[in-house]
Protein backbone atom coordinates (compact mmCIF):
# COMPACT_ATOMS: atom_id res chain seq x y z
CA UNK A 1 0.00 0.00 0.00
CA UNK A 2 1.32 3.43 -0.93
CA UNK A 3 0.48 6.93 0.25
CA UNK A 4 -1.94 9.27 -1.47
CA UNK A 5 0.90 11.54 -2.63
CA UNK A 6 2.83 8.56 -4.03
CA UNK A 7 -0.28 7.33 -5.81
CA UNK A 8 -0.96 10.70 -7.43
CA UNK A 9 2.68 11.01 -8.46
CA UNK A 10 2.51 7.56 -10.04
CA UNK A 11 -0.66 8.40 -11.97
CA UNK A 12 0.76 11.70 -13.26
CA UNK A 13 3.97 9.93 -14.33
CA UNK A 14 1.90 8.09 -16.95
CA UNK A 15 1.89 11.01 -19.34
CA UNK A 16 -0.16 10.88 -22.52
CA UNK A 17 -0.67 13.05 -25.58
CA UNK A 18 -3.85 12.73 -27.61
CA UNK A 19 -2.80 15.22 -30.26
CA UNK A 20 -4.77 18.13 -31.66
CA UNK A 21 -8.19 18.21 -33.24
CA UNK A 22 -10.42 20.78 -34.90
CA UNK A 23 -13.77 21.45 -33.26
CA UNK A 24 -16.60 23.83 -34.03
CA UNK A 25 -17.16 26.86 -31.84
CA UNK A 26 -20.40 25.30 -30.59
CA UNK A 27 -18.42 22.38 -29.10
CA UNK A 28 -15.45 24.39 -27.81
CA UNK A 29 -16.61 25.13 -24.27
CA UNK A 30 -14.54 23.19 -21.74
CA UNK A 31 -11.76 22.36 -24.22
CA UNK A 32 -8.15 23.57 -24.15
CA UNK A 33 -6.77 25.70 -26.96
CA UNK A 34 -3.97 24.23 -29.06
CA UNK A 35 -3.28 27.51 -30.88
CA UNK A 36 -2.88 31.19 -30.13
CA UNK A 37 -5.93 33.22 -31.09
CA UNK A 38 -5.16 36.60 -32.67
CA UNK A 39 -7.27 39.68 -33.17
CA UNK A 40 -8.26 39.78 -36.84
CA UNK A 41 -8.88 43.54 -36.52
CA UNK A 42 -8.74 46.20 -33.86
CA UNK A 43 -10.93 45.58 -30.82
CA UNK A 44 -13.28 47.37 -30.87
CA UNK A 45 -13.03 47.89 -34.66
CA UNK A 46 -14.37 51.47 -34.50
CA UNK A 47 -15.02 54.29 -32.04
CA UNK A 48 -18.12 52.87 -30.39
CA UNK A 49 -20.85 54.66 -28.46
CA UNK A 50 -21.32 53.34 -24.93
CA UNK A 51 -24.43 55.40 -24.16
CA UNK A 52 -27.62 56.47 -25.92
CA UNK A 53 -27.64 60.22 -26.45
CA UNK A 54 -26.18 62.79 -28.86
CA UNK A 55 -22.78 62.99 -30.53
CA UNK A 56 -21.25 66.45 -30.91
CA UNK A 57 -18.03 68.39 -31.45
CA UNK A 58 -16.74 69.35 -27.99
CA UNK A 59 -15.14 72.58 -29.17
CA UNK A 60 -18.63 73.93 -29.90
CA UNK A 61 -19.69 73.23 -26.32
CA UNK A 62 -16.48 74.93 -25.12
CA UNK A 63 -17.64 78.12 -26.85
CA UNK A 64 -20.71 78.18 -24.59
CA UNK A 65 -23.22 76.62 -26.98
CA UNK A 66 -25.80 74.52 -25.11
CA UNK A 67 -28.49 73.93 -27.76
CA UNK A 68 -27.70 71.62 -30.65
CA UNK A 69 -29.98 71.04 -33.66
CA UNK A 70 -30.10 67.37 -34.65
CA UNK A 71 -28.99 66.17 -38.08
CA UNK A 72 -30.30 62.63 -37.75
CA UNK A 73 -29.81 59.33 -35.96
CA UNK A 74 -26.75 57.01 -35.84
CA UNK A 75 -27.77 53.52 -34.84
CA UNK A 76 -25.85 50.29 -34.44
CA UNK A 77 -25.42 48.34 -37.64
CA UNK A 78 -25.22 51.24 -40.13
CA UNK A 79 -22.18 52.83 -41.73
CA UNK A 80 -20.55 55.89 -40.20
CA UNK A 81 -22.43 59.20 -40.48
CA UNK A 82 -20.77 62.59 -40.80
CA UNK A 83 -21.58 65.66 -38.72
CA UNK A 84 -22.19 68.25 -41.45
CA UNK A 85 -22.21 71.29 -39.16
CA UNK A 86 -20.09 71.36 -35.97
CA UNK A 87 -22.81 73.46 -34.32
CA UNK A 88 -25.24 70.56 -34.67
CA UNK A 89 -25.45 67.07 -33.19
CA UNK A 90 -26.43 63.58 -34.27
CA UNK A 91 -28.48 61.28 -32.07
CA UNK A 92 -26.64 58.06 -31.37
CA UNK A 93 -27.50 54.61 -30.03
CA UNK A 94 -25.28 52.41 -27.88
CA UNK A 95 -23.02 50.35 -30.14
CA UNK A 96 -23.16 52.76 -33.08
CA UNK A 97 -20.09 54.21 -34.82
CA UNK A 98 -19.14 57.68 -33.60
CA UNK A 99 -19.98 60.08 -36.45
CA UNK A 100 -17.11 61.76 -38.30
CA UNK A 101 -16.56 65.22 -36.86
CA UNK A 102 -17.90 64.30 -33.41
CA UNK A 103 -15.70 63.56 -30.41
CA UNK A 104 -18.07 63.48 -27.43
CA UNK A 105 -21.33 61.78 -26.49
CA UNK A 106 -23.82 63.29 -24.05
CA UNK A 107 -26.33 60.82 -22.66
CA UNK A 108 -30.09 61.44 -22.85
CA UNK A 109 -30.28 61.69 -19.05
CA UNK A 110 -28.30 64.97 -19.25
CA UNK A 111 -30.40 66.46 -22.07
CA UNK A 112 -33.69 68.21 -22.65
CA UNK A 113 -35.38 67.66 -25.98
CA UNK A 114 -36.38 70.88 -27.77
CA UNK A 115 -38.23 71.29 -31.10
CA UNK A 116 -35.10 71.50 -33.25
CA UNK A 117 -32.82 69.25 -31.26
CA UNK A 118 -31.45 69.05 -27.71
CA UNK A 119 -30.37 71.32 -24.86
CA UNK A 120 -27.54 70.21 -22.55
CA UNK A 121 -28.56 70.42 -18.90
CA UNK A 122 -25.48 69.03 -17.13
CA UNK A 123 -21.75 69.41 -17.60
CA UNK A 124 -20.08 67.92 -20.68
CA UNK A 125 -16.69 66.19 -20.73
CA UNK A 126 -14.59 65.72 -23.89
CA UNK A 127 -14.24 62.17 -25.28
CA UNK A 128 -16.99 61.00 -22.93
CA UNK A 129 -18.96 57.74 -23.41
CA UNK A 130 -16.78 56.43 -26.25
CA UNK A 131 -15.12 53.02 -26.43
CA UNK A 132 -12.09 53.92 -28.56
CA UNK A 133 -11.03 51.86 -31.56
CA UNK A 134 -8.25 49.42 -30.66
CA UNK A 135 -8.37 50.28 -26.96
CA UNK A 136 -8.98 46.62 -26.01
CA UNK A 137 -6.54 45.08 -28.48
CA UNK A 138 -4.83 45.97 -31.74
CA UNK A 139 -5.06 43.90 -34.90
CA UNK A 140 -2.68 40.94 -34.63
CA UNK A 141 -2.53 40.96 -30.83
CA UNK A 142 -2.73 37.61 -29.02
CA UNK A 143 -6.15 37.50 -27.35
CA UNK A 144 -6.06 33.91 -26.04
CA UNK A 145 -2.89 31.91 -25.65
CA UNK A 146 -2.34 28.26 -26.47
CA UNK A 147 -3.27 26.24 -23.38
CA UNK A 148 -6.16 28.51 -22.39
CA UNK A 149 -9.16 26.64 -20.98
CA UNK A 150 -12.20 27.70 -22.97
CA UNK A 151 -15.13 29.02 -20.95
CA UNK A 152 -18.14 31.11 -22.05
CA UNK A 153 -16.13 34.36 -21.93
CA UNK A 154 -13.48 32.82 -24.18
CA UNK A 155 -16.22 31.59 -26.54
CA UNK A 156 -17.34 35.22 -26.90
CA UNK A 157 -13.78 36.23 -27.83
CA UNK A 158 -13.49 33.38 -30.31
CA UNK A 159 -16.77 34.35 -31.95
CA UNK A 160 -15.70 38.00 -32.16
CA UNK A 161 -12.63 37.08 -34.23
CA UNK A 162 -14.48 34.69 -36.53
CA UNK A 163 -13.17 31.38 -35.17
CA UNK A 164 -15.96 29.12 -36.38
CA UNK A 165 -13.56 26.19 -35.97
CA UNK A 166 -10.46 26.03 -33.81
CA UNK A 167 -7.61 23.74 -32.79
CA UNK A 168 -7.92 22.16 -29.34
CA UNK A 169 -6.03 19.49 -27.43
CA UNK A 170 -7.32 16.01 -28.17
CA UNK A 171 -9.22 13.98 -25.60
CA UNK A 172 -8.99 10.27 -24.79
CA UNK A 173 -11.53 7.69 -25.81
CA UNK A 174 -13.09 6.30 -22.65
CA UNK A 175 -15.23 3.35 -21.66
CA UNK A 176 -16.80 3.25 -18.20
CA UNK A 177 -17.56 -0.21 -16.84
CA UNK A 178 -19.27 -1.43 -13.72
CA UNK A 179 -19.01 -4.99 -12.41
CA UNK A 180 -21.19 -6.90 -10.01
CA UNK A 181 -24.12 -9.31 -10.20
CA UNK A 182 -26.05 -7.21 -7.69
CA UNK A 183 -26.24 -4.23 -10.05
CA UNK A 184 -29.27 -3.74 -12.29
CA UNK A 185 -30.23 -1.06 -14.84
CA UNK A 186 -31.68 2.20 -13.59
CA UNK A 187 -35.11 1.54 -15.06
CA UNK A 188 -35.37 -1.85 -13.30
CA UNK A 189 -37.31 -2.35 -10.07
CA UNK A 190 -34.64 -4.07 -7.97
CA UNK A 191 -35.16 -7.15 -5.85
CA UNK A 192 -34.19 -7.03 -2.19
CA UNK A 193 -30.68 -8.30 -2.98
CA UNK A 194 -30.10 -5.87 -5.88
CA UNK A 195 -29.20 -2.19 -6.32
CA UNK A 196 -29.38 0.07 -9.33
CA UNK A 197 -26.21 1.04 -11.17
CA UNK A 198 -25.42 4.52 -9.93
CA UNK A 199 -21.60 4.73 -10.06
CA UNK A 200 -21.29 4.49 -13.82
CA UNK A 201 -23.91 7.17 -14.35
CA UNK A 202 -22.16 9.50 -11.91
CA UNK A 203 -18.88 8.84 -13.73
CA UNK A 204 -20.52 9.37 -17.11
CA UNK A 205 -21.94 12.70 -15.96
CA UNK A 206 -18.53 13.79 -14.67
CA UNK A 207 -16.76 12.71 -17.88
CA UNK A 208 -19.34 14.50 -20.02
CA UNK A 209 -18.65 17.67 -18.01
CA UNK A 210 -15.00 17.25 -19.00
CA UNK A 211 -16.03 17.34 -22.68
CA UNK A 212 -15.78 13.60 -23.37
CA UNK A 213 -18.59 11.29 -24.49
CA UNK A 214 -17.77 7.91 -22.95
CA UNK A 215 -19.18 4.47 -23.67
CA UNK A 216 -21.01 2.77 -20.81
CA UNK A 217 -20.97 -0.97 -20.10
CA UNK A 218 -21.68 -3.46 -17.34
CA UNK A 219 -20.03 -6.83 -16.74
CA UNK A 220 -21.15 -9.70 -14.49
CA UNK A 221 -18.95 -11.26 -11.83
CA UNK A 222 -17.61 -13.81 -14.30
CA UNK A 223 -13.84 -13.82 -14.82
CA UNK A 224 -14.01 -15.26 -18.35
CA UNK A 225 -16.56 -12.71 -19.55
CA UNK A 226 -14.60 -9.88 -17.93
CA UNK A 227 -11.37 -11.06 -19.56
CA UNK A 228 -12.86 -11.33 -23.05
CA UNK A 229 -14.45 -7.90 -22.93
CA UNK A 230 -11.47 -6.11 -21.40
CA UNK A 231 -9.13 -7.66 -23.95
CA UNK A 232 -11.19 -6.08 -26.74
CA UNK A 233 -11.49 -2.71 -25.01
CA UNK A 234 -7.78 -2.49 -24.27
CA UNK A 235 -7.16 -2.53 -28.01
CA UNK A 236 -9.57 0.28 -28.87
CA UNK A 237 -9.77 2.66 -25.90
CA UNK A 238 -7.32 5.13 -24.39
CA UNK A 239 -8.80 4.92 -20.90
CA UNK A 240 -10.89 2.42 -18.96
CA UNK A 241 -12.71 3.67 -15.88
CA UNK A 242 -13.80 0.64 -13.88
CA UNK A 243 -16.03 0.63 -10.82
CA UNK A 244 -16.05 -2.33 -8.45
CA UNK A 245 -14.30 -5.68 -8.40
CA UNK A 246 -10.92 -4.54 -7.01
CA UNK A 247 -11.15 -5.41 -3.32
CA UNK A 248 -10.13 -8.75 -1.81
CA UNK A 249 -13.39 -10.64 -2.19
CA UNK A 250 -13.66 -13.97 -4.02
CA UNK A 251 -15.64 -12.31 -6.82
CA UNK A 252 -13.32 -9.32 -7.23
CA UNK A 253 -11.77 -10.59 -10.46
CA UNK A 254 -10.36 -7.40 -11.96
CA UNK A 255 -6.81 -7.36 -10.53
CA UNK A 256 -6.15 -10.94 -11.66
CA UNK A 257 -7.74 -10.45 -15.07
CA UNK A 258 -5.84 -7.24 -15.75
CA UNK A 259 -2.55 -8.93 -14.83
CA UNK A 260 -3.37 -11.86 -17.11
CA UNK A 261 -4.08 -9.44 -19.99
CA UNK A 262 -0.66 -7.81 -19.59
CA UNK A 263 -1.76 -4.56 -17.96
CA UNK A 264 1.15 -3.41 -15.79
CA UNK A 265 0.01 -2.61 -12.27
CA UNK A 266 1.51 0.61 -10.92
CA UNK A 267 -0.19 0.18 -7.55
CA UNK A 268 -3.14 -1.43 -5.81
CA UNK A 269 -4.42 0.02 -2.53
CA UNK A 270 -3.74 3.54 -1.31
CA UNK A 271 -3.42 4.67 2.30
CA UNK A 272 -6.52 6.85 2.17
CA UNK A 273 -10.11 6.88 3.39
CA UNK A 274 -12.41 6.47 1.57
CA UNK A 275 -11.18 4.80 -1.64
CA UNK A 276 -8.38 2.59 -0.33
CA UNK A 277 -8.70 -0.36 -2.82
CA UNK A 278 -7.93 1.81 -5.89
CA UNK A 279 -6.03 -0.01 -8.66
CA UNK A 280 -4.10 1.81 -11.38
CA UNK A 281 -2.02 0.57 -14.27
CA UNK A 282 -1.34 0.74 -17.99
CA UNK A 283 -1.17 -1.50 -21.01
CA UNK A 284 1.87 0.20 -22.48
CA UNK A 285 1.81 -1.89 -25.67
CA UNK A 286 -1.71 -0.75 -26.50
CA UNK A 287 -1.54 2.65 -24.79
CA UNK A 288 -4.54 2.11 -22.55
CA UNK A 289 -4.68 3.60 -19.04
CA UNK A 290 -6.76 1.69 -16.48
CA UNK A 291 -8.30 3.45 -13.48
CA UNK A 292 -10.05 0.77 -11.43
CA UNK A 293 -12.04 2.38 -8.64
CA UNK A 294 -13.58 0.70 -5.58
CA UNK A 295 -17.26 -0.10 -5.88
CA UNK A 296 -18.56 2.04 -3.03
CA UNK A 297 -20.16 5.18 -4.53
CA UNK A 298 -18.25 7.81 -2.56
CA UNK A 299 -14.96 5.97 -3.18
CA UNK A 300 -15.55 5.91 -6.93
CA UNK A 301 -16.57 9.56 -6.99
CA UNK A 302 -13.64 10.70 -4.84
CA UNK A 303 -10.97 8.78 -6.73
CA UNK A 304 -12.25 10.09 -10.05
CA UNK A 305 -11.59 13.63 -8.78
CA UNK A 306 -8.37 12.73 -6.94
CA UNK A 307 -6.61 10.89 -9.74
CA UNK A 308 -8.33 10.82 -13.11
CA UNK A 309 -9.14 14.54 -13.38
CA UNK A 310 -5.58 15.72 -12.54
CA UNK A 311 -4.26 13.20 -15.07
CA UNK A 312 -6.70 14.46 -17.72
CA UNK A 313 -5.80 18.10 -17.03
CA UNK A 314 -2.14 17.21 -17.40
CA UNK A 315 -2.72 15.56 -20.78
CA UNK A 316 -4.62 18.57 -22.14
CA UNK A 317 -2.48 21.27 -20.55
CA UNK A 318 -5.35 22.61 -18.46
CA UNK A 319 -4.40 24.23 -15.13
CA UNK A 320 -4.82 22.31 -11.90
CA UNK A 321 -6.91 24.34 -9.43
CA UNK A 322 -5.48 24.99 -5.97
CA UNK A 323 -8.27 25.75 -3.53
CA UNK A 324 -8.21 26.10 0.25
CA UNK A 325 -10.98 26.90 2.69
CA UNK A 326 -11.26 27.98 6.32
CA UNK A 327 -12.61 25.31 8.63
CA UNK A 328 -15.55 26.26 10.81
CA UNK A 329 -14.85 23.38 13.19
CA UNK A 330 -11.74 21.38 14.15
CA UNK A 331 -10.89 18.09 12.40
CA UNK A 332 -8.46 15.52 13.76
CA UNK A 333 -7.04 12.54 11.87
CA UNK A 334 -5.58 10.01 14.33
CA UNK A 335 -4.98 7.34 11.69
CA UNK A 336 -2.10 6.61 9.32
CA UNK A 337 -4.40 7.17 6.32
CA UNK A 338 -5.05 10.39 4.42
CA UNK A 339 -8.66 11.32 5.09
CA UNK A 340 -10.91 13.08 2.60
CA UNK A 341 -13.78 14.76 4.40
CA UNK A 342 -16.98 15.91 2.63
CA UNK A 343 -17.31 19.68 3.01
CA UNK A 344 -19.72 22.40 2.01
CA UNK A 345 -17.82 25.48 0.84
CA UNK A 346 -19.40 28.92 0.76
CA UNK A 347 -17.89 32.36 0.06
CA UNK A 348 -17.65 34.90 2.83
CA UNK A 349 -15.74 38.21 2.79
CA UNK A 350 -13.26 37.19 0.11
CA UNK A 351 -12.55 33.64 1.28
CA UNK A 352 -14.19 30.21 1.40
CA UNK A 353 -15.65 28.78 4.58
CA UNK A 354 -15.84 25.00 5.01
CA UNK A 355 -18.55 23.19 6.95
CA UNK A 356 -18.17 19.46 7.49
CA UNK A 357 -20.90 17.25 6.02
CA UNK A 358 -21.81 14.11 7.92
CA UNK A 359 -21.27 10.91 5.92
CA UNK A 360 -22.56 7.45 6.82
CA UNK A 361 -19.67 5.53 5.26
CA UNK A 362 -18.39 5.34 1.68
CA UNK A 363 -21.72 3.99 0.46
CA UNK A 364 -23.55 7.18 1.40
CA UNK A 365 -24.04 8.91 -1.94
CA UNK A 366 -26.66 11.24 -0.45
CA UNK A 367 -23.96 13.04 1.52
CA UNK A 368 -22.38 14.17 -1.75
CA UNK A 369 -25.54 16.07 -2.73
CA UNK A 370 -24.98 18.25 0.35
CA UNK A 371 -21.24 18.73 -0.21
CA UNK A 372 -19.23 20.44 -2.94
CA UNK A 373 -15.69 19.50 -1.91
CA UNK A 374 -13.49 17.01 -0.13
CA UNK A 375 -11.07 18.41 2.43
CA UNK A 376 -7.70 16.64 2.69
CA UNK A 377 -6.48 15.83 6.20
CA UNK A 378 -3.06 14.19 6.30
CA UNK A 379 -2.20 11.22 8.57
CA UNK A 380 -1.91 12.32 12.20
CA UNK A 381 -2.88 15.89 11.35
CA UNK A 382 -4.92 18.11 13.66
CA UNK A 383 -6.69 21.05 12.02
CA UNK A 384 -8.10 23.60 14.44
CA UNK A 385 -11.09 25.81 13.80
CA UNK A 386 -10.00 28.57 11.43
CA UNK A 387 -7.24 26.46 9.84
CA UNK A 388 -6.86 26.28 6.07
CA UNK A 389 -7.71 22.92 4.54
CA UNK A 390 -6.77 21.98 0.94
CA UNK A 391 -9.88 21.08 -1.05
CA UNK A 392 -10.76 18.92 -4.03
CA UNK A 393 -13.87 20.59 -5.37
CA UNK A 394 -16.84 19.31 -7.32
CA UNK A 395 -20.03 21.11 -8.24
CA UNK A 396 -18.64 24.29 -6.70
CA UNK A 397 -20.87 27.20 -7.73
CA UNK A 398 -19.86 30.48 -6.13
Amino acid sequence: MISYHQALESVLARKADFGVEQVSLELANGRVLAEDVLADRDQPPYNRATMDGIALAYHTYEKGVREFPSEGMARAGITQLKLQDPSNCIEIATGAILPEGADTIVRYEDLEEIPEGFRILAGCTPNKNIHRKGSDASEGAVLLKKGHSIDPSAVAVLASVGKATLAVRGLPGITILSTGDELVPVETIPETHQVRRSNVHALRSAVLAAGIRPDLEHLPDDAAIIENRLEALLQTQDVLLLSGGVSKGKFDHLPGVLEKLGVVKDFHRVAQRPGKPFWFGMDAARGCHVFSFPGNPVSTFLNYHLYFLPWLRQTTGAPEPRITAILEEPIENKSDLTHFIPLRLSPEQGHLNAVRISMNGSGDYLSLTKANAFGRVNPGEVLVKGALVPCICFNLQL
